[in-house]
């Protein structure tokens, strides 16, 4: 481990200020407000605590309503962006529509059995929105998925699940191995599904414990759909936690959730953390854990590994705190 907040190499989009062009924006796509069960915030109250923790965007996703979308147009601004979308509870797990028209609302009174979802996923996809699979390993009723995480564009494969005080538990790291072990066949067989993580915010002090970190093109609707749909993002445990994740071949140089062509040349990754005192980085291919070191105490250092595409068909990374809870992980960068 190196500490080195600017690691030689890869260009590293800056951080921008909302509505500034390309860069990366920190959302919360999973919340709720008095409008849901268990609901006791405002969309004013959701927006002011948006903007104190320093999340750029955030999604409406209230239980099968659309009954809010007006009550957020005074609340967004040039440096919050809104999203409207619904969480649409089935009978056998949930699921986030992002991006949806105004007062457009997703059916939800139907369960694997029925053959129904096909429809409502492909309504949200004809409107350039978002599908994704909510908190896959939720143990209440109804929570569970029993829906394959291919029927979706995206995976919440970290979810707060109501605590902010333990956002990170066994139904994530369920959720997380999951998706980590179909991660090489995906991308072997040429599509996989991108990780995001969102707070699920019912209660105050839960906003944007997790969320997700995205690059996109512009601070709008569209672009940060767009960056969420390509996996361009990683998933942050808190707005103190930062990281940039690159790996180089030659004169080649790829980000999180791009391809790196190296023709045959040996590949350099390099993750950059900050924020994560003592915490502990691992960088994980198909063939498992390929490397873990501990950060120094002000949690704040630089890793490197090199591969070839040969023996990796991806990398991803993960940082987690001394007590193992997580603290940030990536998406992957795929290696051919």
């Amino acid at each position: 481990m190196t500490d080195d907040r600017r690691p030689a190499g890869a260009q590293y989009p800056a951080r921008r200020v909302a509505g500034r062009g390309t860069g990366w924006y920190r959302g919360d796509v999973h919340l709720h407000t008095v409008r849901s069960a268990g609901g006791e915030l405002t969309p004013g109250q959701l927006a002011a605590a948006a903007r104190e923790v320093g999340l750029d965007f955030v999604a409406a996703t209230e239980h099968n309503t659309s009954a809010g979308h007006g009550d957020w147009g005074r609340y967004a601004g040039d440096d919050l962006l809104v999203i409207l979308g619904q969480e649409v509870t089935t009978h056998t797990g949930h699921w986030l529509a992002l991006g949806l028209d105004p007062g457009h609302q997703i059916e939800w009174r139907y369960g694997v059995r029925d053959d129904a979802i096909d429809e409502q996923l492909a309504q949200v996809r004809r409107s350039g929105g978002l599908c994704v699979a909510a908190h896959p390993y939720a143990p209440y009723e109804s929570g569970t998925l029993a829906y394959p995480y291919r029927c979706f564009d995206a995976v919440e494969v970290w979810n707060g699940q109501w605590r902010s005080d333990l956002p990170w538990n066994a139904d994530n790291e369920a959720a997380l191995a999951e998706w980590g072990r179909n991660l090489g066949h995906d991308i072997h067989r040429g599509r996989w599904w991108p990780a995001v993580g969102n707070s699920d915010t019912h209660l105050a002090g839960q906003l944007g414990t997790p969320h997700t970190v995205v690059l996109a093109a512009e601070l709008s609707v569209q672009a940060v759909l767009a960056g969420l749909r390509a996996g361009r993002s990683w998933i942050a445990g808190s707005a103190t936690v930062d990281l940039a994740f690159a790996a180089t071949a030659g004169d080649r140089d790829v980000s999180v959730g791009e391809r790196l062509d190296s023709g045959g040349a040996p590949i350099d990754v390099r993750l950059r953390v900050s924020g994560v005192p003592a915490g502990t980085v691992s960088l994980h291919t198909e063939r498992g854990t390929v490397l873990r070191e501990r950060l120094p105490a002000d949690g704040s250092g630089t890793v490197r590994w090199r591969t070839t595409a040969r023996d990796s068909g991806f990398v991803r990374a993960e940082v987690r705190h001394p007590d193992r809870r997580m603290a940030a992980l990536t998406n992957p960068v795929v290696l051919a």
